[in-house]
């Protein structure tokens, strides 16, 4: 099995959790004899810093020529003052738009060992699986047109999608809906929005060819209360671009923590995988970040680049290990010291290289 991954750390947290994430990559490796090559390249802030610009050409030509990108996170106060086209977080997007991946996968995954965390009661998150599908390339964040009028007071931005852009996610989604418990959610605001009511016409149209799998369409206000009621009746989550933004950070409340969320974006030329989590810059440095979401994420360029599912599942199977032995980064003990970034990912480590060498003896007996 090989595997060209190209590693883009970025900004704030992103370099900590990163290193994390690819010492689990790199366990799997070695201890499963695949040949994973790793190549580092510069994204965001710190690209500006030393390029000039968020997202260098070197780091275009790489990604693309990889079988994966492996993302920390990207910017920084210090650049707010930047036009937006100009930010660490521009990179990002022309990165996103570059690769050609329009499903961005979040799952959300209510962890036995951190339901204290939550500030919803154990019976409502016990159980909640939930996998968003989020339209990542289309909607407002790339709409035109879109400005800033300074001197008249306005500004505007523009909510768009094509029926075509809406059919692919959805049969995504469907198809993911189909090997989990067969339940689709597809949320929307058909009531005000036309670009909604396309929306839902097309999903409505897709699941036709899907008879295994529920449809239900919710309206994004709806649905927003629901994930904190009822977290348990979700299975996948489909949604547009901002729609899908918001309401995945919100179901970071079921989990604990928003350092806990990983994420993968499909269906282009390359696989984009990189932690819910922003950079964080107040606690980067510190060695307090949660690297959780990143090593998660890492678990899921397993699953959907190398296409190996046993390993992903072992490298889940290692953090609910070490979450049950009671290891705790500081965002997950609200507050109060918990262990550093570093010794976090070594918990998962040698819970994962235990995992992985009982099963090669088991397939050896």
């Amino acid at each position: 099995m090989k595997l060209k991954v190209l590693v883009v750390a970025g900004d704030g947290i992103g370099p900590e959790v990163t290193k994390e994430a690819v010492g689990v990559l790199r366990s799997v490796a070695e201890l499963g004899g695949y040949d994973f090559d790793f190549r580092e390249e510069l994204i965001g802030g710190v690209a500006i810093k030393k390029e000039g610009t968020p997202l260098p050409p070197a780091t275009l030509d790489a990604a693309l020529e990889s079988d994966a990108v492996l993302l920390g996170a990207v910017g920084g106060n210090e650049f707010n003052a930047l036009p937006p086209n100009k930010r660490p977080e521009a990179g990002l997007l022309q990165l996103r738009q570059a690769l050609g991946g329009f499903a961005n996968l979040r799952p959300s995954f209510a962890w036995p060992a951190l339901a204290q965390n939550s500030p919803l009661k154990a019976e409502v998150v016990n159980g909640t699986d939930i996998l968003f599908v989020r339209e990542l390339l289309g909607g407002l964040y790339f709409g035109e047109p879109r400005a800033w009028d300074k001197e008249a007071g306005a500004a505007w931005n523009t909510m768009r999608y094509t029926r075509d852009e809406v059919t692919r996610v959805a049969r995504v989604a469907f198809e993911l809906a189909s090997s989990r418990r067969k339940k689709l959610t597809s949320v929307d605001k058909a009531n005000v929005l036309e670009v909604s009511q396309l929306w839902r016409a097309t999903v409505t149209e897709i699941a036709a060819q899907y008879p295994d799998v529920t449809l239900e369409h919710q309206y994004v206000d709806a649905c927003a209360m629901h994930l904190m009621n009822t977290p348990r009746n979700f299975d996948v989550v489909l949604t547009e671009n901002l729609f899908g933004d918001i309401l995945s950070d919100e179901a970071a409340v079921i989990t604990g923590s928003l350092g806990m969320l990983p994420s993968a974006t499909i269906g282009g030329a390359v696989n984009l995988y990189e932690p819910v989590h922003g950079s964080a810059p107040d606690i980067a440095g510190k060695g307090i970040a949660n690297p959780l979401g990143a090593i998660l994420t890492a678990a899921m360029v397993l699953r959907y680049s190398a296409h190996l599912d046993q390993d992903a599942q072992a490298v889940e199977t290692a953090v609910r290990t070490v979450l049950e032995q009671g290891y705790r980064t500081a965002d997950l003990v609200r507050g109060q010291q918990g262990v550093s970034t570093q010794e976090m990912g070594r918990q998962v480590h040698l819970v994962l290289s235990e995992l992985i060498d009982r099963r090669q003896s088991m397939h050896a007996v």
